[in-house]
């Protein structure tokens, strides 16, 4: 099934007041600047794009100085010496790139010259729905058949897949999310099959840089389809050093789950897991706190049959009620634990009071109960709290009075 396009998205791109500011003073005779990429990939399917690129046939030099002398504009040498200039506009950045052609290519590291033939350009570019390009006259160019693959929702590579792999084997993973984004049924054959023989090339990746590919795979669309797809080919191996869930990973998809839970789900089942995929993945800390605390919430709920009302309160007292929601939403298509009538209550009181409840107890509150500071103060404060998680954790004075009591009981045990 064909999807239909919308073409008054392309007349909407032109229309922007950053993009028709930034042609019109790139317009010099003899020269030539167009939209390309991403952007008008997006107009056609009726999505504005944040990110706007163009395209020109003049030096990076020569954009500098129109871009000085055009009002509202800013010109930024973001990346001169690969030819990229970025305007500041109005209404966001543009990326404007003299137009380049391959001298050689290996592996990420390619040797290029300025160009002026946009055929070329778009034919060093990964995909054929990446490669179409927009003119100032509102004139769209498609030299590589990206317009039949958009509509056909086909995401194909541009030439030999092979060839565009081993120029940048990043481009294996892009084909799944670009798959997983604008892809309707079985990917590419061919493209599938290069991504497969390539896999050894994965291992050579900065880490950095699969992660970053890596979770806009599992934020989009079709994430877990081809997500599922990487587990059957054996590259999902490759990525996370593990198997996946995928069960899970669907159920953290229709829940709209941030890309880091959806990892959670698909790839964390203890501690030891959340380590691995910060090595492997380069995770930031608060990234790995969040996969820990998931895999201690799995902990917690191990081997439970339901959740009542007591046990929601408690679970959220020691793990937060946001991850304990999450973590019942990515368990949900399971067997066990069942969240009782009364446990989904408690969950949704839990809201309403302003989010977990809190151990009303502190050491000081024990020193000034005459108690020495020392081992005996976390003695107590642990008894003290493992009654009260017992209990449900309850709250009010009275509560906090019996608390204090157990918990002086406590710090005097040996």
């Amino acid at each position: 099934m064909r999807r239909s396009l919308a073409r008054a998205g392309l007349s909407a791109l032109l229309e922007r007041p950053g993009v028709r500011r930034a042609l019109a003073a790139l317009a010099l005779p003899g020269a030539e600047t167009r939209l390309v990429g991403g952007c008008v990939r997006d107009a056609l399917l009726g999505t504005p794009s944040a990110d706007i690129d163009l395209a020109t046939t003049l030096l990076p030099d020569a954009v500098m100085a129109q871009a000085g002398r055009t009002p509202r504009l800013k010109a930024v040498p973001t990346g001169i010496e690969h030819g990229t200039v970025t305007l500041v506009t109005e209404d966001g950045p543009i990326e404007v790139t003299t137009l380049r052609e391959d001298v050689e290519t290996d592996g990420r590291h390619a040797v290029v010259r300025f160009g002026s033939d946009f055929a070329r350009d778009a034919e060093r570019r990964d995909f054929t729905v990446n490669a179409l390009s927009l003119g100032a006259d509102g004139v769209l160019h498609d030299t590589v058949g990206g317009l039949v693959d958009l509509e056909a929702g086909r995401v194909r590579f541009i030439g030999d897949p092979a060839t565009r792999i081993r120029e940048d084997a990043l481009r294996i993973l892009r084909f799944f999310r670009f798959h997983a984004r604008f892809g309707t049924g079985a990917p590419d054959a061919a493209a599938l099959a290069a991504c497969v023989a390539a896999r050894d090339a994965l291992d050579r990746l900065s880490r950095e840089r699969v992660r970053a590919e890596f979770l806009k795979l599992l934020a989009a669309e079709g994430g877990p389809a081809m997500v599922a797809t990487l587990g059957a080919t054996g590259l999902l191996q490759r990525i996370t050093g593990g198997v996946g869930e995928h069960g899970r990973l669907e159920r953290a998809a229709a829940a709209s789950l941030s890309p880091v839970m959806r990892l959670a789900a698909l790839a964390v089942g203890s501690p030891p897991d959340a380590d691995r995929l910060r090595e492997r993945l380069r995770l930031s800390k608060q990234e790995h706190g969040r996969l820990i605390g998931y895999a201690q919430a799995l902990a917690s709920l191990h081997g439970r049959v339901e959740i009542r009302g007591t046990d929601a309160r408690s679970l959220a007292a020691e793990h937060g009620d946001a991850l304990l929601r999450e973590t019942l939403l990515i368990l949900s298509g399971e067997p066990r634990p069942t969240v009782t009538d009364e446990g989904c209550r408690a969950l949704a009181d839990l809201g309403g009071e302003g989010g977990a409840p809190v151990f009303p107890l502190a050491g000081a509150d024990l020193v000034a109960a005459g108690v020495a500071p020392g081992p005996a103060i976390g003695r107590g404060l642990a008894a003290a709290r493992k009654d009260w998680l017992a209990r449900g954790c309850p709250m009010g004075s009275h509560v906090r009075a019996e608390l204090l009591e157990r918990a002086l009981e406590g710090a005097r045990e040996t």
